[in-house]
This record gives structure tokens, C-alpha cells and sequence, in this order.
């Protein structure tokens, strides 16, 4: 299956891809099926189960639904005009659904948070019910979050299940690392060139440049708004933001003659930081690929452009793309959902696509950027999703500043190198999926486990 970088970086809010975004985007899809009805509904009721009914407070998945039955969606939403809209749902208790009048929904009792056992198709897994006036159901959908914004129905969830399709009209449908590699050889395009080739199959007349300029302007944002924040993030752990004054203290140091040479690092740390301080105080964020690992990717791309000799625009865009096409390849052949495989598919993921994006970025062969894919992925092995109190802030915000070290760290391993390796990049992305089958629930965003029920503050 083809997934555009369009696809992998997405436009939307905080704190969650898979738990705010794929509620709301839900949500908006079932308000379309609403006006398929012949008659008015008399009310709606929506139900949330498995890792979204564990986590969905902290996620704000409740107010995700509500925001998407509203007519919101991620990528439009302004998040400052967020609470007024949820305070006058509570206070009218009424929808204005597509196609009808007013059709009643209260938050209080027409959400429920379902602690039972999740259903059949994933972890994330939602039931929407339009009702008439005696509790008949007249319309009833199931999706799934799926992680990284994508939300799937029950058919297009055993579609997705029965494998990568083939069917992608592009020139270049790899489905596998070693398909990429063996295309690579075939056509002599460098894996940047052969994923722009594809892009451009599948979006004819769009200004790929400009797009890709966009996503990274509207990372860079993200970034700023993190990094010229102080105070303390909602949900009520008293987490203080601190990339702002890291920030600061490593600005005013700039010029000293003695610094130490990890401070690198530091840098790198408070770009990923900044990120994810924003995405936990739900403002604007770009999947990369999902929320929780949404700050990993830019880290590492403004790494490259502050940092590293000769970086440029065209290394920028080189980056996103590469960076997406490892990317589609975890997705299609194993999960970037925390709830399905923990965080190993998040940020483990993410890693993945940046130590691959900054090596083809400076000049590494295809061999080379699939090499630093795979090492970065697979010291991420086994890491589990164990949220404090449902909100990805702890282990989260950390979490990401390691992801992006990791990250140069495998990406210079691999340029050290030839390309050749002992273990190769869809070996390592199989056994993460079996590693995520295996994991049990309560280390796979629950918060039912690990970190999430020995940490003090809980």
C-alpha cells in the first residue's frame, strides 16, 4: 500500500495522533454518514473501548469526539477555539447533524468510556450510534484509530490486514525495505528520487517542493511555539515545560571558548523537547509519524540544517521523503500504534525514519540510509507505551530527545560504513511486530503498567 508523505506528516492537534486526531477525524466521517439517513436521529451515542477508553481522559479523547461530532476536524481546528466549542455542547446538549435538525447528545451520558475487553480489530477501537426516540439504533459504525491519524471502518480494516496491496499506480510500489533496495539497483535512483517519482504518480499538478516546504514550516512552528514556552502543561502532573529555559542557557553560551562537546546534544534534546511540549499542551503538531513521536523527526532536521556542513533546502526535502518512505514501510508491514506494539512503533519508528532522512540528506547510499534505519530501530526494541496518568508527557516529552540522538548516532554509524550489515532493516521491522503481539496489554497504552503505575506521582 502506498503511503504519500502527505500521508505520513499530517497537519493536526495535540496530544495524540491516535487518540485526539483519529477520534475526531471518526467522528467527522460518521457525521457525513448521518446524512444518509431518511429521518432525524433523536440522539447520538458514542462509545470508546480498549486503549482508548484506559488512556482517552488524558488523550482527550472525549473532547476529540465531541469537537469531530461539532464538525471540527484536525487539520482545520483552531485549538484556541477548542473550549468555547466543547462549553456550549455541554450547555445545549445538541448537534446540529448534516442533512437534519438538532439531534440531542450529552457528554455526560451519551460518551461512555467502555473498561471491558477491546474489540476484535485493534486496540483503538470506537462504536457510533445514531438512535431514534425509543433507543432504536438506526445507523451504528465501528473504526478503528489505527495510530498516526489514520482511522479505518471494519471493511477497510480487513483490507488493510490481508497485506500490502499492489495495485499502487507509481512507478516505484516497494512494500518492503528489500524491494526498495532492489528497485534502487534496477533504475539507479537514489530512494529520494524514486519516492519523489511516486509522489508525483499519485498527486499529478501538485507542487511537490512547496509541499514539503509546508510541512516543515509548519514543524518549525511547532517547534518555536515549544521553545518560547514556560509554565506547566495540563492534566494535573504539574509537568513544567523545559525547553524554553534549556533553550535560553544554551543560547547564552554560545561564544564561551570551553564547551563541552555533549552539548550537541543538548541542542538536539530541546528540539525534540520543544515539540513534544506543545503537542502535550494540544497545539498544532505534525505526525511524524504519529503525535507521541511527533518530535524526533523536526529534531533531527533542524539539527541538520543549524549543524551539519552544507545543508540546505534540497537536503530539507531529500530528508521528508526518505524519511517517509521508511516510514510507510513500518506502517504497512507492522504498526506505528503504541496501543498495538508500544512505544517501540512510535518513537522507535520515528528514529528509524530521521537516522534514514539525515543520511540520505548527507550523501549516504541506499544501502547506507537502510542500514541507518534498521540500527536505529533496533535499539528501540521491545520499548514499551506507559503513559503517567494517560498523558503523553512522562516518559513521552523524554522519551523523543533520545529518539532524535539515537538517531544521528545511527545515521553516522551507517555513513561509517558500506552498507552492509548483519541485520536487515524488514528482518528488524518483523520482529517488531512480533514483539508488539507479544507485549502484553498493560505496557501498550493503557497506563495499566510499567512506568504509569510505579512512578510516585501516580
Amino acid at each position: 500500500m502506498f503511503l504519500s508523505v502527505l500521508d505520513i506528516f499530517k497537519i493536526g492537534i495535540g496530544p495524540s495522533s491516535s487518540h485526539t486526531m483519529g477520534p475526531m477525524v471518526a467522528a467527522e466521517r460518521f457525521l457525513t454518514d448521518l446524512a444518509t439517513l431518511d429521518g432525524p436521529p433523536a440522539r447520538i451515542r458514542v462509545s470508546l473501548h480498549g486503549s482508548l477508553a484506559f488512556t482517552g481522559k488524558g488523550h482527550a479523547s472525549d473532547q476529540a469526539v465531541m469537537l469531530g461530532l461539532c464538525g471540527e476536524t484536525p487539520d482545520r481546528i483552531d485549538p484556541d477555539a477548542a473550549p468555547a466549542i466543547l462549553a456550549e455542547l455541554a450547555e445545549k446538549k445538541r448537534l446540529l447533524a448534516p442533512g437534519h435538525e438538532e439531534v440531542a447528545f450529552d457528554p455526560e451520558a451519551d460518551l461512555v468510556f467502555d473498561y471491558g475487553p477491546p474489540l476484535p480489530g485493534h486496540a483503538n477501537g470506537m462504536i457510533f450510534q445514531a438512535l431514534d426516540e425509543n433507543g432504536a439504533c438506526l445507523l451504528r459504525r465501528v473504526y478503528y484509530s489505527i495510530g498516526g491519524g489514520f482511522v479505518a471502518d471494519e471493511g477497510e480494516l480487513s483490507n488493510l490486514t490481508a497485506g500490502p496491496a499492489r495495485s499502487d499506480p507509481v512507478p516505484y510500489p516497494f512494500a518492503s525495505a528489500r524491494e526498495m533496495l532492489e528497485m534502487g539497483r534496477q533504475s539507479g535512483l537514489s530512494i529520494a528520487e524514486m519516492k519523489r517519482a511516486n509522489e508525483q504518480a499519485r498527486h499529478p499538478g501538485l507542487d511537490l517542493d512547496a509541499a514539503l516546504d509546508h510541512i516543515w514550516d509548519a514543524m518549525s512552528r511547532c517547534m518555536e511555539r515549544g521553545l518560547g514556552q514556560a509554565g506547566t502543561l495540563p492534566g494535573g502532573l504539574s509537568v513544567k515545560r523545559r525547553a524554553s529555559s534549556i533553550y535560553e542557557k544554551l543560547r547564552s553560551e554560545q561564544g564561551q571558548n570551553a564547551l563541552q562537546p555533549h552539548r550537541l546534544m543538548d541542542w538536539l534534546s530541546v528540539y525534540a523537547m520543544a515539540v513534544n511540549e506543545e503537542n502535550a499542551a494540544g497545539g498544532r503538531i505534525v505526525t511524524a509519524p504519529t503525535n507521541g513521536a511527533a518530535g524526533v523527526v523536526p529534531a533531527v532536521i533542524r539539527y541538520y540544517l543549524d549543524h551539519c556542513i552544507g545543508a540546505g533546502p534540497a537536503g530539507l526535502r531529500t530528508f521528508l521523503l526518505v524519511a517517509a518512505a521508511i516510514g510507510g514501510i513500518i506502517k504497512c508491514n507492522a504498526s506505528i500504534s503504541g496501543a498495538e506494539v508500544g512505544c517501540q512503533g512510535e518513537v522507535g519508528s520515528a528514529s528509524a525514519m530521521a537516522a534514514a532522512g539525515l543520511a540520505a540528506a548527507l550523501g549516504a547510499t541506499n544501502e547506507q540510509v537502510e542500514n541507518a534505519a534498521e540500527i536505529a530501530l533496533e535499539h528501540h526494541l521491545g520499548m514499551t507505551c506507559d503513559p503517567i496518568g494517560g498523558l503523553v508527557q512522562v516518559p513521552c516529552i523524554e522519551r523523543n530527545a533520545l529518539g532524535a540522538i539515537k538517531a544521528v548516532t545511527a545515521s553516522s554509524l551507517a555513513l561509517r560504513g558500506d552498507g552492509k550489515h548483519f541485520v536487515a532493516l524488514d528482518h528488524c521491522i518483523e520482529t517488531m511486530r512480533q514483539t508488539g503481539l507479544d507485549m502484553n496489554e498493560k505496557y501498550k497504552e493503557t497506563s495499566t503498567g510499567g512506568l504509569a503505575v510505579n512512578a510516585p506521582a501516580c
